[in-house]
């Protein structure tokens, strides 16, 4: 039932050398999956840089891109905290929000994790990265998000995948730049 979640992949690269290295790091002296999953969620959220926060490139995709450029947008953020989480036997899927940008603005998606915990089951968690009127945390079973579902045609979209969508890939594959990244954030329509 949590294999596809524990899979190598070309995005979530848990088995590259860098990956696997930080992962034994990060889970040195912790007692249960929930203390390992808090360390590797904090690391994510507070050590990587939000790609259009910093304005930094270059744009990253790959968990192990992520790690050596200490930048990404939130999608490649989830991509890196399930890479160390599976890394350390730990179940871990990437989750999606659809929010509105600003007031009036354009919808584009979100992205955060989802980890399987042995005392709580699946809570979603999200290391997009803090800052003023952004708050996420860890503090299951309480979900702690960066954003709320505010406006109708927002949405939190229950599914947890194994995979990245191909969408995001192509927003983080075809645009050089993070200003290119911005003008073009994937988005779903909502029916």
């Amino acid at each position: 039932m949590h294999e596809p979640y524990l899979e190598n992949s070309e995005y979530i690269d848990w088995q590259h050398p860098l990956i696997r290295a930080k992962a034994a790091e990060l889970a040195e002296g912790c007692a249960s999956d929930e203390a390992m999953a808090k360390r590797c969620f904090e690391f994510v959220r507070d050590s990587i840089h939000h790609s259009w926060d910093y304005r930094q490139n270059p744009v990253t995709c790959k968990a192990s891109d992520v790690l050596i450029h200490a930048t990404s947008y939130c999608y490649a953020k989830s991509h890196q905290l399930a890479a160390l989480l599976r890394a350390n036997h730990i179940p871990a899927g990437l989750c999606y929000q659809r929010l509105r940008l600003t007031p009036g603005g354009p919808y584009c998606l979100h992205g955060l994790n989802a980890v399987y915990l042995k005392k709580f089951g699946w809570y979603r968690i999200d290391a997009r990265g803090n800052k003023e009127g952004v708050t996420a945390e860890f503090d299951p079973p309480t979900e702690k998000l960066a954003f709320p579902i505010i406006e109708p045609g927002e949405r939190d979209f229950p599914e947890i995948w194994a995979e990245p969508l191909p969408l995001v890939i192509k927003a983080l594959s075809q645009n050089r730049t993070v200003e290119q990244v911005f003008v073009n954030l994937p988005d779903v329509e909502v029916i």
